[in-house]
């Protein structure tokens, strides 16, 4: 089991900008505006690795062509071409649970917020959720409500929410021949649980990869997805800080990350709260991922 301290490691490590602490190398960062200008529906029907649940409609999300050498290709924020276009924003929430943490959450702690779904059902928010296939096993209702409900679309955020490269802070490493079946079995766990409205999007637990990662994922077919805006929401106590964080960050175009896990961040949805009517008086437009790609 994770301690406490190496908890809060991993999920400021969810929220680091640059995937990695001062003490470690920052992940590989790809040229989202370039490559954003491949983004193409992936093919229907064509999962990539045998017995992957996805399914024709999650197929239909737009993608980015692979990198050089086939490598899994990256997106931190729109393209430039489509920021310009109009005043667009994602806000994205990482759903963490490692595989590890089914104790904890037998003893009652809280890796759900459901007060944070209600409250951006109530703002109107398309939004995006980054899920653990463990969060997804532990709250399988909340997962298909969350997966049938059109405002929102689930990413994959791997099934244990295990490092694809270390250091990572503190969290296991992934075998690099297993990486591929952590993204099967995240999106498994998906698929068992009812939600529909999942999309052929990855990220990093931590925010941390290599080249080697990226190669590694190349067979399962999506597009990783990480952010140009730090929400800082990771044990934070202040959900105005948070806001504020949010708000002196965002520009056209950008990809927010945040949290939709109670215990580990506990203000976020006070944060969401006074970050989306501000942005709209800012004229800001709310769009998921999958819209951001489309340059929506």
């Amino acid at each position: 089991m994770m301690t406490a301290a190496v908890m809060g490691a991993v999920l400021v490590g969810c929220s680091s900008g640059n995937g990695g602490s001062s003490a470690q190398p920052s992940p590989r960062r790809t040229d989202a505006a370039a490559s954003a200008k491949a983004a193409k529906p992936a093919e229907p029907g064509n999962p990539g690795n045998p017995g992957n649940p996805l399914t024709d409609k999650v197929r239909k999300a737009p993608t980015l062509a692979p990198g050089p050498g086939g490598l899994t290709p990256v997106l931190e924020r729109a393209p430039k071409s489509a920021a310009k276009a109009e005043k667009t924003v994602a806000l994205t929430f990482d759903a963490d649970m490692t595989a590890d943490q089914g104790p904890r959450a037998a003893r009652g702690e809280r890796f759900d917020n459901p007060a944070l779904i209600a409250s951006l059902r109530r703002l109107n928010v398309p939004s995006t959720v980054f899920m653990t296939g463990r969060w997804a096993e532990e709250y399988p209702d909340q997962a298909k409500e969350i997966g049938n409900d059109p405002l929102f679309e689930i990413a994959n955020h791997s099934y244990s929410h295990y490092a694809f490269k270390s250091p990572c802070y503190g969290l296991p490493l992934v075998a690099k021949n297993a990486m591929p079946a952590e993204v099967d079995r995240a999106f498994a766990a998906f698929k068992k649980a009812g939600a529909r409205n999942v999309v052929p999007y990855f990220r990093f637990p931590g925010g941390c990869y290599n080249d080697a990662a990226l190669r590694a994922l190349a067979p399962a077919k999506v597009t990783a997805v990480q952010w140009d805006v730090v929400s800082g929401d990771a044990f934070a106590t202040d959900g105005d800080a948070v806001a504020e964080q949010v708000l002196k960050g965002v520009q056209p175009g950008s990809l927010v990350v945040m949290h939709c896990t109670r215990s580990a961040a506990p203000v976020t949805e006070q944060a969401v709260r006074k970050i989306v009517p501000e942005l709209r008086k800012r004229g800001y437009r709310f769009v998921k991922v999958s819209d951001l790609m489309r340059g929506a």
